[in-house]
């Protein structure tokens, strides 16, 4: 009975934060994130709506860190992304997988780590276990299956790096917050 109690509020609070996360209040939602979802999450960073989650806690976002609309998180094994690191919309980052090759398919994976200083393209999806260096680029569309090393531009399906990237220093605005987002 405990356990069924306790699968219907973890749940409960992912239900919850899918609502909360269409509510246009960047306010209203990281309070949400902070203090019910348990998300390490600087007021100097912002994620803007129609983000879900998958997992309470194990989710660390940096300081001047933006993450694009509709981003899925799954924090079940453990996500970190850096500071300054600038995310598009529609963001699939996946901590726990099933492995097919043991008889009732049970869930493995690994925590994934974003590096500062990254960009990280439309519509890209990690996979679990990967470190994503600091610097890189990952294009729109992108599949991340393997650690991607720093200050690389990665294309492709599987990505991969296709070139270098110049090493810079530098801090995103996040002072202004598109309204209604």
């Amino acid at each position: 009975m405990r356990r069924r109690v306790h699968a219907v509020v973890y749940w409960g609070l992912l239900w919850c934060a899918t609502v909360v996360g269409n509510v246009p209040s960047h306010t209203l939602r990281n309070a949400f994130y902070r203090h019910v979802l348990k998300i390490t999450l600087p007021r100097t960073s912002i994620v803007y709506w129609g983000a879900r989650f998958f997992g309470r806690g194990g989710l660390v976002i940096g300081h001047h860190t933006i993450v694009g609309d509709h981003a899925f998180l799954d924090s079940r094994r453990g996500l970190t992304i850096g500071n300054n690191v600038n995310i598009a919309s529609e963001l699939r980052v996946w901590t726990a997988e099933h492995d097919v090759d043991v008889p009732g398919l049970p869930t493995t994976g690994a925590p994934v780590t974003i590096g500062d200083l990254c960009f990280i393209g439309s519509r890209v999806t990690i996979l679990p276990g990967v470190t994503i260096g600091e610097g890189v680029v990952v294009g729109a569309g992108a599949v991340v299956t393997k650690d991607l090393p720093p200050w690389t531009v990665c294309f492709g399906v599987p990505a991969r790096p296709v070139r270098a990237r110049a090493r810079s220093e530098y801090t995103l605005s996040t002072s202004e917050r598109a309204l209604f987002q």
